[in-house]
């Protein structure tokens, strides 16, 4: 997992030949007046979700893990604290990998926590299980979904 400053993106380019479209299109557009839904950018090569969420309590989220995708989260209106575990540490999931939706989802408290508010990112890679959406209010935030 890796969290950083949007105004350092470049240096995060050569993690992925899609993720410098990725920072593009999120510092190109306003997303305070876009509808909430997916964001087609490269068919399921990538998209983002753009989500208009409350945030919940730490033992109300799951942790959850992808196999095919890396996960970008931008905040766009507050700030949010994202649960980490090692997948090698999860065990058996909670809810079964969904291949379709490309999720499993386990019941389990994150190892570590951390916050990161607009004007920052996570990328969260198929070994990070994450639990994002943690806090008090509601989120607006981009999720970049980039096929592995």
């Amino acid at each position: 997992m890796i969290i950083g400053d949007l105004r350092e993106v470049n240096r995060y380019f050569s993690l992925h030949l899609r993720m410098r479209k990725v920072f593009e299109y999120a510092s190109q557009h306003d997303f305070t007046t876009m509808k909430a839904g997916r964001i087609e950018l490269d068919a399921k090569q990538l998209f983002i979700n753009l989500e208009e969420v409350e945030l919940k309590e730490k033992d109300e989220q799951l942790i959850e893990v992808h196999r095919k995708y890396i996960d970008v989260h931008i905040p766009l209106i507050a700030e949010e604290a994202i649960g980490w575990k090692a997948l090698a540490d999860l065990g058996e999931p909670d809810i079964q990998y969904d291949e379709d939706k490309d999720f499993a989802f386990y019941q389990q408290l994150a190892d570590q926590y951390f916050h990161i508010k607009p004007g920052q990112f996570a990328i969260c890679f198929p070994e990070d299980g994450h639990a994002p959406l943690i806090g008090i209010g509601k989120q607006r935030k981009l999720i970049a979904k980039i096929l592995i």
